[in-house]
């Protein structure tokens, strides 16, 4: 069995402060054994930390496009940001990966997709993550959930950490996988949700990090 955290970044996003080696270090010791590491407009992340990691690891990349972010599983490539939605779609599908549509509904996020190119890509999506650790109304989390069951989506689910304290907040309990996008999506389906909910407080980390950054400092260690 797997205890999956299927959304969470490194520092190769600017506003997350965890390094690969801590990233592996604190799934280890949080008996996460599957990460979908789903840096922002990057797969750097992702492709670090499977060299290191002992434990399956998803190459993903969460993607700003015109209309909102979407997320790309199981890439080998990275795709551009400022794209609109359906050229990013495209892309993912032409690697072979897997569309998910993260925190859709956060009324507190900058950068959720909007509801009409949500309803323009949902035909080609292939999983909605309906509990988001970081989102901070239950409701919220309760009408992606809700989509989901309706589409007959997948239903994913992450800390979307952006320090190494939240990773494995949040996990999916499921099925071990043969490693490929077809036998992930299955083995999803039959998983199970372990939610918790990260204090709203913990968003203050990744605006300092960007103020670290911006300042032309590092706000974490190596290892």
């Amino acid at each position: 069995m797997l205890k999956a955290d299927l959304h969470s970044h490194t520092h190769f996003s600017k506003d997350c402060l965890t390094s690969p080696q801590k990233y592996v270090a604190t799934c280890l010791k949080r008996d996460i054994n599957c990460v979908a590491v789903t840096d922002h407009n990057s797969i750097q992340g992702g492709l670090a930390v499977r060299e290191i990691a002992p434990f399956k690891v998803i190459v993903a990349e969460e993607v700003r496009t015109t209309q909102g972010e979407i997320t790309g599983l199981f890439l080998t490539e990275e795709i551009p940001s400022g794209l609109s939605p359906e050229e990013t779609v495209r892309r993912i599908k032409e690697q072979g990966g897997l569309v998910s549509v993260p925190h859709p509904f956060d009324r507190f996020r900058g950068e959720p997709i909007e509801e009409d190119a949500l309803l323009r890509i949902l035909p080609q999506a292939d999983i909605v993550e309906v509990f988001n650790s970081r989102t901070t109304l239950p409701a919220d989390n309760d009408r992606a959930r809700k989509l989901a069951e309706e589409h007959g989506l997948a239903m994913g689910a992450g800390s979307d950490a952006h320090s190494h304290w939240e990773i494995g907040r949040c996990y999916v309990e499921m099925p071990d996988f043969d490693g490929t996008p077809q036998g992930f999506l299955e083995a999803l389906r039959q998983g199970r949700i372990v939610a918790r909910s990260s204090n709203p407080l913990i968003h203050f980390v990744s605006r300092w990090a960007v103020m670290m950054r911006k300042l032309g400092l590092r706000p974490l260690p190596t290892k």
